[in-house]
């Protein structure tokens, strides 16, 4: 691939872009004109993530379609991708459920490694047309509501994985969070409430009408709330533990349905 132009890369940098070679590569190539490579640029030295910029985000080797003011998945996920796929290595097609999905990152991410029926959900209509995208390819159905709300009724208690990237974000923090995040995702995908617990409650409220025996529920944490998620997890019956990655920095609580 040639090298983009120097300055382009100097635009970029001097926008604040660490890695300004490699995302004047992707600007290239997703532009296909000059007038339209502008028009790119301009957006990324506003602010605007890349992802949006060019249509995509990365995530666990998969390019994932995304669409302005939907929820970019992060690097850091891919623990809760991974927990889930060890937790399914074994015979059968085993049922995996993403709620708040979002683009249908870890549905289509956790299907990519092993075959799965998936389903998805989330109350964003942007959220669900990309998701519907990313998930086309696997046969996963997506629908639109609030959290368990719009799911055939058949799925109760055949759920295998629960994967629940809700928000976490307490409130208060949310105006700390970077530009990228705070002024282009929707609130909506980042604030968790008071305690950035509360979406959380009602995914674990919900859980195990809709568990099989023996499913689990997983959850992406800051290190500081994983103990309040865990007991959360047990105050509705699930059998909480965490699991942590310190090179991502990255934390999951996961929660057991033991139905003996």
């Amino acid at each position: 691939m040639p090298e983009p132009p120097p300055e382009l890369v100097g635009r970029l940098r001097a926008a604040g872009c660490v890695f300004a070679e490699q995302e004047a590569v992707l600007l290239l190539d997703a532009a296909g004109s000059a007038e339209r490579l502008e028009t790119l640029v301009a957006r990324r030295v506003a602010g605007e993530p890349l992802e949006y910029v060019v249509g995509w985000a990365a995530f666990c080797g998969l390019r994932l379609v995304v669409e302005p003011g939907v929820f970019v998945p992060r690097h850091r996920t891919e623990l809760l991708v991974d927990e889930a796929a060890r937790l399914l290595d074994g015979p059968g097609r085993p049922v995996v459920l993403d709620l708040c999905c979002g683009s249908g990152a870890l549905g289509a991410a956790l299907a990519a490694r092993q075959e799965v029926e998936v389903y998805a959900a989330d109350v964003d209509p942007a959220a669900v047309r990309c998701a519907r995208v990313n998930l086309a390819k696997v046969g996963g159905r997506v629908f639109e509501g609030d959290l368990f709300a719009p799911l055939p009724r058949d799925l109760r208690g055949r759920v295998d994985v629960l994967l629940a990237n809700v928000p976490y974000v307490p409130t208060e923090a949310i105006a700390l969070m970077p530009p990228e995040a705070r002024d282009h995702e929707l609130r909506r995908t980042l604030d968790g409430g008071a305690d950035g617990l509360d979406l959380m409650r009602r995914v674990s409220a919900g859980a195990s009408a809709w568990l099989a025996a023996g499913g689990h529920v997983l959850v992406e944490s800051s290190a500081r709330q994983a103990e309040a998620m865990c007991a959360v997890l047990a105050a509705y019956g699930l059998v909480p533990r965490v699991v942590t990655d310190d090179e991502w920095g990255a934390t999951v609580v996961v929660g057991t349905l033991d139905r003996r």
